[in-house]
């Protein structure tokens, strides 16, 4: 259930609000949350322990406002973040669900591509945030490599060494690929990314639309989602013709796709432990 301490936080929402049911969603590893009828209407709400993930929720609710302000996908609305007792939490939009329609992967390759025309002069973002648990590192460069090599391997790479799960071989390799990369990324400005883009970060809406949740934005290289939707199976095939038709990517994509999945391969060995480890060496092999 919702922990009393947040249901007496909502009132500074909304004066007078009930819960009147809760049913929990499953599939969430870091945050509590689900579904909650009231008397105000149905809402979907997360918490978590503020000490152990501060200003979570605040970056989350900035980031599915930024996507929202694309006006190019379905993104559920942020209403209310809070902190009550310890706990975090943040309200928003319920979306229902339902089955696919049927041109379903269409409009998310056509969503995206127009959600990555919205464009900054700079790679990163104004806060920082997070990817799953983890810290992500948002302070802006001019240059794509830079920004990669800086705010996203290296932060992850040091993290996986201090805990023991990578050595100095691993390290030295890296530092290799580091020199690689300004000549390997096609240049083009940053492109607003979700930034966590895999199939348990999309859900079907009450309509069959395709529906983003769980941002992890920021401004980068496009091909950056494209091939993040690549790691765990890929989307329907439809998604990557469609994206493609409506905002080409440059030739040569398949061969850098494993260098930016280094990123979220990272992120896994971080959270997960040494299984990953042999996907992030066999990369580094591959370039070194």
């Amino acid at each position: 259930m919702v922990p009393e301490s947040i249901v007496n936080d909502l009132n500074k929402f909304h004066d007078g609000i009930e819960i009147r049911h809760y049913r929990h969603a499953s599939g969430g590893c870091i945050n509590n949350g689900g579904l909650i009828k009231t008397n105000r209407g149905d809402f979907f709400i997360k918490w978590n322990d503020a000490g152990k993930y501060p200003l979570m929720f605040e970056a989350e609710f900035k980031g599915l406002n930024l996507l929202r302000e694309t006006n190019t996908l379905l993104i559920p609305e942020p209403l209310f973040t809070g902190e009550a007792e310890g706990t975090s939490y943040i309200l928003m939009e319920h979306i229902g669900s339902s089955g696919r329609n049927t041109n379903f992967f269409e409009e998310l390759g056509e969503g995206l591509a127009k959600l990555h025309r919205s464009l900054s002069s700079h790679f990163g973002l104004d806060h920082d945030n997070y990817i799953g648990s983890l810290p992500q590192y948002n302070n802006q460069t001019d240059s794509w490599a830079e920004f990669f090599r800086v705010r996203r391997l290296e932060p992850q790479l040091q993290m996986a060494v201090d805990n023991g799960l990578m050595n100095q071989v691993d390290s030295k390799n890296f530092n290799k690929l580091f020199l690689l990369l300004a000549d390997l990324f096609p240049t083009e400005s940053p492109s607003l990314l979700h930034g966590d883009l895999w199939s348990g970060n999309y859900m079907v809406s009450g309509d069959g639309r395709p529906c983003l949740i769980d941002p992890a934005v920021y401004y980068g290289h496009r091909e950056m989602d494209i091939a993040f939707s690549r790691l765990f199976g890929g989307f329907d095939s439809d998604f990557y013709t469609v994206y493609n038709e409506t905002y080409p990517q440059e030739s040569g994509f398949e061969d850098r796709l494993d260098v930016y999945n280094l990123y979220p391969l990272l992120v896994h060995v971080n959270l997960f432990g040494s299984s990953y480890l042999g996907q992030v060496r066999s990369i580094l092999q591959r370039f070194c």
